[in-house]
């Protein structure tokens, strides 16, 4: 990527950065704030990137960012869809289809699951590909946005990967299974006649997965806007839960979020698994 092009993708950053205040993505400003916006090692925490690493794309040095690492960029800095766009442009990199896991992420939404702290949340699209998860969510299902192509789905793996069942009761499944395909139906229908993205997602099923295609073809429909899941979890055991879903305008994307079960004990399972989380968290970043 040439230099001059370097020189403004770090002064776009720069920029960026300063007009997001801390309390804007979930931080404590602190006593000794000596910036009105955000520390180069916070937005390196926020994208999960090195301070040295977001430190040398400020400097306009370094070598050019992932498509990933952009879309974290983006949503690290609350951009909006024309600033998301600008920073991809200056990072001489194609636009993300819209959908997968680059897709951007609208500010608003992205607040709401910062404001989350103490329940498990995540967004995805509505091909169930998971945009960003908070820290409780990936204590609990692990982080699923490190899946790339036809498998940052977790629909498609759900079909195609008997791991990715593990964590559920085996009684679970069958539900489970004819709800994803009834929400995917769902999806397909409010998309464009000619989405590549959610006809090819539809095909690769069907090719590789008998039970989806017996199920796809008894053409059920229904949006999954709240649900019951229990998952296995290896250090808490069974957590009995309840999934809230938050759509957004257009249907792409949904927030979710997990509440504990009236009448069982997820309230102090998910009360653990904040403690283990939280230490877990905390062993990771003193290494």
């Amino acid at each position: 990527m040439p230099r001059t092009r370097y020189d403004e993708l770090g002064r776009f950053l720069r920029s960026r950065r300063d007009r997001v205040r801390p309390a804007d993505v979930g931080l404590t400003p602190g006593p000794r704030r000596r910036v009105p916006g955000l520390r180069r090692d916070e937005v390196a925490m926020l994208a999960g990137a090195s301070v040295e690493y977001y430190t040398e794309l400020e400097r306009g040095a370094g070598s050019q960012p992932s498509e990933g690492m952009l879309a974290a960029l983006a949503r690290a800095l609350r951009l909006s869809n024309d600033e998301r766009d600008h920073l991809f442009h200056l990072a001489n990199r194609a636009l993300p289809v819209e959908g997968g896991s680059a897709s951007h992420l609208h500010p608003a939404m992205l607040d709401l699951l910062s404001r989350m702290a103490s329940t498990p949340a995540m967004v995805i699209t509505d091909l169930h590909v998971v945009l960003v998860q908070n820290p409780l969510a990936v204590a609990l299902l692990g982080d699923l946005s490190v899946h790339q192509g036809r498998s940052a789905s977790f629909l498609y793996r759900w079909f195609t990967d008997e791991d990715t069942r593990g964590i559920y009761p085996e009684e679970d499944h069958a539900p489970q299974s004819r709800s994803f395909v009834a929400d995917l139906r769902a999806a397909v229908g409010r998309r464009d006649a000619g989405d590549t993205e959610a006809s090819e997602l539809v095909a690769s099923l069907l090719e590789d997965s008998p039970e989806f295609s017996a199920l796809w073809h008894e053409h059920d429909v229904a949006v999954r806007r709240h649900e019951r899941k229990r998952i296995q979890h290896p250090t808490v055991g069974l957590i009995d839960l309840d999934v809230m879903h938050l759509v957004s305008e257009d249907g792409r994307q949904r927030l979710l979020w997990f509440t504990p079960r009236p009448g069982t004990d997820a309230s102090d399972r998910l009360a653990l698994l904040t403690v283990i989380g939280t230490q877990a968290m905390e062993a990771a970043t003193s290494k």
